[in-house]
């Protein structure tokens, strides 16, 4: 027998006590090796091979997704908001009142409303015929805005929407949210809500806690305008901020080279060395924006102060109502119960269905919109948290 195997089967106590015996699970160890790798390949192959296969299911999902919502349409989602405000009242008063009561008080309001609606509906075939006008319609809009008003897309379907059933005697109301944004974008905005008022439709917007800058701009479309006491309003101004990286790249031998035909094609960039002309010609620049944005405010308020008013400064809602910035200090929620049970209350709203890449967060426009979004929004609340 050979001298390693009489090692490994036969290794004495001195073999041991030195070390030796550990040459008895050599060979098991090896095995154990071979062994393990070969299972953790094919698990990992199977892994592998799991996960492509969930990526590529994935793709053609959103690709499809994708395809399919290209050629679909949004919808306009309308809610009656007297039927919330009856639910709302209706669930204190059940707490509050004997069941009984509660039923008999239901049973007359339903007995009613059942009367109302038949004389609505008499007043209504009277009113086609010359009789008495049609009861008082409410159309509630939500508008939501950031930086590049991205709300004023649906806002332009909700509008087309309204305009085709409105009447005059009927009445929009916008509950309004906005720091403010690009130039353009705003500008778009207002010139949907410009469209209510070139129908003789009365608008009106609330503004619950603010209603700045590209905000204001949409605001001051109105027939009225209404803020909570602390809702800031204002910031009728201009503002452009860019940082400047020329001298980081001169540090480092860097060139950076930019063509352009026409004198200002350019005038300050990121990268490139800006000069005393090219930013005085961006200065005239945001200088006429201001002076376009302070005409379409005269031209909408006329009563306004504006040299009092476009400083860039904002107002909380008590002091906005004295420089005549708002017509009244009211909330939306409480302007808008003060109008039930008079009038019909609807909300209207315009939706598109979302893609499976959106859905599932896997947009990387809406992701990177997202953070921009976040990050303008924190950086305006500590500014207005400062002032």
């Amino acid at each position: 027998m050979p001298a390693t195997q009489a090692l490994v089967r036969f290794g004495s106590r001195g073999d041991r006590a030195a070390g030796a015996d550990l040459s008895i699970f050599k060979p098991c160890v090896r095995s154990d090796c071979l062994e393990f790798l070969s299972n953790y390949g094919l698990f990992f192959a199977k892994t592998i091979t799991w996960v492509v296969a969930f990526i590529v299911v994935i793709s053609f999902m959103i690709a499809m997704g994708a395809k399919r919502n290209r050629s679909e349409k949004g919808s306009v989602t309308v809610t009656k908001l007297n039927d919330e405000f009856e639910d709302l009242a209706d669930a204190l008063r059940v707490e509050l009142m004997d069941e009984k009561i509660f039923k008999e008080e239901k049973k007359a309001e339903k007995k009613s409303r059942k009367k109302e609606e038949k004389e609505a509906a008499k007043a209504k075939r009277s009113a086609n015929q010359g009789g008495e006008p049609e009861k008082k319609r409410v159309f509630v809009v939500d508008f939501d805005g950031d930086i590049k008003a991205s709300a004023a897309e649906g806002l332009r379907h909700t509008i087309t929407s309204i305009l085709s059933q409105a009447r005059s005697d009927d009445e929009v109301v916008v509950r309004l949210e906005s720091q403010g944004g690009m130039v353009h974008s705003y500008g778009f905005a207002s010139s949907q809500l410009s469209r209510i008022r070139a129908q003789n439709i009365p608008l009106t917007i609330c503004v619950d806690k603010v209603a700045a800058s590209g905000g204001y701009m949409m605001a001051c479309v109105a027939n009225k305008i209404l803020a909570a006491p602390f809702a800031v309003i204002g910031s009728i101004g201009v503002v452009a901020s860019l940082p400047n990286f020329h001298r980081v790249l001169k540090k480092n031998d860097i060139d950076y080279e930019m063509l352009t035909a026409g004198e200002y094609k350019r005038t300050l960039t990121v990268l490139g060395e800006n000069t005393d002309k090219g930013r005085e010609k961006f200065q005239r620049d945001l200088e006429d924006t201001h002076e376009l944005f302070k005409e379409f405010i005269i031209a909408n308020r006329p009563q306004l102060d504006i040299n009092k008013v476009a400083t860039g400064e904002v107002w909380f809602g008590s002091r906005a109502l004295d420089t005549q910035l708002i017509d009244g200090l009211s909330t939306s929620d409480e302007y808008l119960t003060a109008l039930h049970p008079a009038a019909d209350i609807f909300l209207i709203a315009y939706e598109t269905k979302k893609t499976l890449a959106q859905k599932m967060g896997f947009s990387s426009q809406v992701l990177a919109d997202g953070i921009f979004n976040a990050l303008f929004e924190r950086l305006s609340n500590r500014y207005w948290a400062r002032n």
